[in-house]
């Protein structure tokens, strides 16, 4: 069983898979997948190693049994095997397939897992269309496709998990393994990048990516070609010039590593081309490398190809301290090799263009210690290629990460020497774990008992029973709601916006009676839950409240939620919607404080002040994420921004005409990182001004702008943060938040802020302002 905790991210995983899990085992469905995305480095092997063991006790009256599929060729499924082994510790039992069920076992016995080698199963012979392996084939001992007949005729429920399920799983052949041969009770598609579309799937649980950044388990970004132009050799070939850069930049960060007495030797991997000109690249490599005292004999170059190895054994090469500094490759390191150390990606010019996305640069994301770095490069991945045609998909899952283009900082700037703040982010707005025992003490508070008091089931329930209706419910596959539902709950279905809450949401007027299906109870249920947040994250937020609910109910009244006893719940819910409607609320609103004390302590732990600010030399971005514009007074160039309004557009426009008097402007970056300039306001929060101005006498402008009547309570406490700074500062500093009204700027820079309708006379224009500070 591990022993390991889980990150915050990866216990709303896990318990959101539990519950979809237990919703789709209920159900009678042909087929029934969970799709579970969640990026490379999330740690998906361990969120589904908790994930087994809490079904396998929450189910502890059904006959489980797992198959872990592994995709990929070689021996991925035995690195499989042996990460769920070391996270088990010896419960449940793991096998793999071709040791332990070689014709010598007919069935897949109670909560054992299976893990398979997909590629070596689904393969056939073209020409007969027979399955070539011998496992699959007809023998006198049990193959695979009998084990899983006689395992399902012995009643046990088959839940298959397809790890890396985006390579090979949707081939013909494949499906016929997945949907015929094996037709699992349930099957889990896990990837960072799934190709089944919505239809295909009945369920999907989403990591979001930022959250494990956040968590420092994966690297904030990866830069493509950084900084390749400063290698002052006119002669190198365009080869010779990314192995330069790649070995400088592994010293750079073995330095770095060192000066932090941290024991990490980073790697370098060199993906090969394919075909013949993968030979010739291979022969630079070594040669390049041997110059430098780099080769097999010293055990500092690996080779990892089909057809020689030498020093890649993976307790050799992936252990944070071993000798190898550069791994040779193409593509027999496929999907799923973990190795946490490696920084830095070389490829070479291929015939076609490569496209950089997710999967190409996936083996360079995680971070060693799953955590962030004090030393910022430390957190980053880094891409050399001599490319012809460099493409870099655009990411919907991941929408930043890969950064193929490098801005600079032209001469005209001094220094600053600015106060920045900066802090990794540690509340979402959202409701966590903490909330179990808020709500706790406010539902035994209404009921009548106390905290902890669950041993007396029966009791408990007469007092429950005093005030809700638990009558006529337990008839538990029948779906019907014999109550009387206001119809905004329905327009809520299942994603639509709830504007605020309503004190007549259950009122007698203009309701609606209706039978619910299934689907239709768990979305009214979530729509009840949604309308009580009291300004929490929805989509972060529902499921911890509903977990802490069902927790309840089975800590106090004794229901087991295997079987139907969730929809049984959710019924009782519904059938007493205004009662619970009023204890969501009251809970959330009590949790408000404990949350606000649990986001304190962490600040206090992060918080990160940088008294000599400067903006960068140079910047790393993202192509879709910015477009490229041609202003005159940018301070980068080329100039490329990420624009989310017109109001911004029209600033810049503004500035770009005032020549006479702009030296140069800046747009500050949207992302949380420490390269950002920011300002401490509302005790826990990281202001970033969209704009910084040096105009030509000297004086700085700090501006953000906003749309007139927006979110008039967050500008108030970034307007009276921005002052306040410019008072301590000290400087030769002005600005303020500007609106655009008719074909005028306005800016507000009083030290008490009121928004532009309430106090327009508060807003000058900007045009006076300025004039008044520069001339």
């Amino acid at each position: 069983m591990t022993t390991k905790i889980l990150k915050r991210y990866q216990e709303k995983a896990v318990d959101e898979l539990l519950l979809k899990t237990r919703l789709l085992l209920d159900k009678s469905l042909d087929k029934k997948t969970i799709v579970f995305q969640s990026s490379t480095g999330s740690g998906k092997t361990l969120m589904m190693t908790k994930y087994i063991e809490q079904l396998i006790e929450e189910l502890e009256d059904t006959d489980l049994c797992f198959l872990w599929v592994s995709i990929g060729k070689g021996d991925l499924h035995v690195q499989s095997y042996n990460s769920l082994n070391q996270e088990f510790q010896g419960f449940p039992d793991v096998y793999l397939l071709e040791q332990e069920f070689f014709g010598s076992r007919e069935t897949i016995t109670r909560n054992e897992i299976v893990v398979v080698n997909w590629e070596k199963l689904r393969t056939k012979d073209n020409k007969t269309g027979e399955w070539k392996n011998i496992l699959m084939k007809d023998k006198e001992t049990t193959n695979f496709r009998e084990l899983i007949r006689n395992t399902k005729e012995d009643k046990t429920t088959i839940i298959m998990i397809i790890d890396e399920s985006h390579s090979n799983s949707t081939s013909e052949r494949a499906l016929e393994l997945r949907d015929k041969v094996v037709n699992a009770d349930l099957t889990i598609e896990m990837s960072a990048t799934p190709v089944l579309r919505e239809g295909e799937y009945n369920e999907k649980v989403v990591v979001e990516p930022n959250d494990v950044i956040e968590e420092g388990m994966i690297k904030k970004e990866i830069i493509i070609n950084e900084n390749i132009d400063k290698i002052d050799d006119d002669e190198t070939t365009s080869q010779a010039l990314i192995m330069q850069a790649a070995f400088q930049k592994r010293e750079e960060l073995r330095q770095l590593y060192q000066k932090m007495d941290i024991d990490i030797n980073p790697l370098v991997m060199v993906q090969l081309p394919s075909g013949e000109a993968g030979e010739d690249k291979k022969e630079f490599v070594e040669a390049f490398l041997a110059e430098k005292d780099i080769n097999y004999e010293n055990k500092r170059l690996a080779i990892w190809l089909s057809e020689e190895k030498v020093n890649n054994e993976n307790m050799f090469v992936t252990p944070n301290d071993s000798e190898v500094d550069f791994l040779i490759f193409k593509q027999a390191i496929d999907t799923g090799w973990d190795c946490p150390r490696a920084s830095i990606l070389v490829r070479f010019r291929e015939i076609k263009s490569i496209v950089f996305e997710i999967q190409t640069i996936g083996r360079i994301l995680r971070m060693p210690e799953a955590e962030h770095y004090e030393e910022d490069n430390l957190n980053k991945g880094f891409v050399y290629t001599n490319v012809k045609s460099l493409e870099v998909k655009k990411e919907t899952y991941n929408p930043n990460i890969i950064k193929s283009i490098t801005v600079k900082r032209k001469d005209v700037y001094e220094p600053l020497k600015l106060k920045s703040y900066y802090r990794n982010r540690v509340d979402f707005g959202d409701i966590t774990l903490s909330f179990y025992k808020v709500l706790d003490k406010t539902f035994c508070k209404y009921f009548g008992f106390k905290i902890d008091e669950y041993e007396i089931l029966e009791r408990n329930r007469k007092k429950v029973e005093q005030k809700i209706n638990l009558e006529n419910l337990d008839n538990r596959d029948e779906i019907i709601l014999n109550v009387h539902l206001d119809a905004k709950l329905f327009d809520a279905l299942p994603e639509h916006e709830i504007s605020g809450r309503d004190a007549d949401l259950f009122s007698e007027k203009t309701l609606m009676t209706a039978n619910l299906s299934q689907d239709d109870l768990f979305h009214v249920f979530e729509s009840l839950i949604k309308v009580n947040l009291n300004g929490f994250s929805f989509k972060r937020s529902v499921p911890t409240v509903k977990q802490a609910l069902y927790r309840w109910f089975r800590k106090y009244l004794g229901i087991n939620l295997v079987g139907n006893g969730i929809i049984y719940i959710q019924n009782i819910t519904l059938n007493n919607a205004r009662i619970f409607s009023r204890l969501f609320d009251e809970a959330t609103r009590e949790y408000k404080p404990v949350k606000d004390e649990e986001t304190n302590k962490k600040i206090e732990e992060i918080e990160e002040w940088n008294n000599e600010w400067d903006i960068a030399e140079s910047r790393n971005l993202n192509p879709h994420s910015h477009k490229k514009f041609d202003y005159a007074l940018s301070l980068y160039t080329p100039c490329y921004l990420n624009i989310d309004s017109g109001v911004e557009t029209d600033f810049i426009k503004y500035l770009e005409n005032k020549q006479d008097a702009v030296k140069w402007w800046w747009q500050n970056g949207n992302e949380h990182m420490s390269l950002n300039f920011g300002i401490k306001y509302n005790r826990k929060s990281t202001f970033q001004p969209d704009f910084i101005v040096l105009f030509k006498n000297g004086k700085l402008g700090i501006f953000d702008t906003k749309a007139s009547g927006n979110r008039e309570d967050d500008n108030k406490l970034k307007g009276e943060a921005l002052q306040k700074y410019i008072t301590e500062e000290k400087k030769n500093i002005f600005g303020g938040l500007i609106v655009k009204e008719g074909q005028h700027f306005r800016i507000n820079d009083k030290k008490i802020y009121s928004g532009f309708q309430e106090k327009p006379n508060d807003w000058v224009y900007l045009e006076e302002l300025i004039t008044q500070h520069i001339f």
